[in-house]
């Protein structure tokens, strides 16, 4: 009798323990944890530190929360004024809500790079050669305002968009 107890108490324990190994998450500093219970959304967002989810229902996504310094590849596109130029940027974005950022969008990143890109090419389309080579702030501000209208419904926001470098033809220089 006393044995067959210490055996159901012994799987009892074994079996609480790798349930608690299933369950336990550690989110780091720098993360939000966003919970899908069986597919659905839950409210909580899980915050720094040591979180419990219930196992083989609940899965815990981490959003990296941190500043993101993303390189812009080199665009080609024509000017106002004709000329073909060659310009890349950086861009500088934060997730500001986990959850939004996880639902809204399947990758918020590549979502980011694909609307920096794109406008990119229209603020090259838009300038003409001298505004390109002497008016980057104002061009900086105003790529920024382009990628950040459709970010902020993707939970991400866009702190930063610097032109890095404008790359004449061989024939203008």
């Amino acid at each position: 009798m006393v044995e067959e107890l210490l055996a159901a108490g012994a799987a009892a324990a074994s079996a609480l323990v790798i349930y608690t190994t299933a369950a336990a998450r550690v989110v780091k500093q720098y993360e939000r944890g966003v919970v899908f219970r069986l597919g659905r959304l839950r409210p909580d967002v899980r915050g720094p530190g040591f979180t419990m989810i219930v196992p083989f229902v609940d899965r815990l996504r981490k959003v990296n929360m941190q500043i993101v310094t993303m390189p812009v590849p080199a665009q080609d596109g024509i000017t106002r004024d004709n000329v073909t130029v060659r310009v890349d940027a950086v861009i500088y974005f934060k997730v500001i809500d986990a959850s939004e950022a996880v639902v809204q969008v399947e990758d918020y990143r590549f979502a980011v790079s694909q609307m920096a890109q794109t406008s990119l090419r229209s603020i090259i389309g838009k300038s003409d050669l001298d505004d390109l080579l002497s008016n980057r702030e104002q061009l900086n501000q105003g790529l920024e305002l382009m990628i950040d209208s459709p970010a902020v419904g993707w939970g991400v926001q866009i702190d930063r968009v610097e032109i890095k470098d404008v790359s004449l033809p061989e024939t203008m220089k």
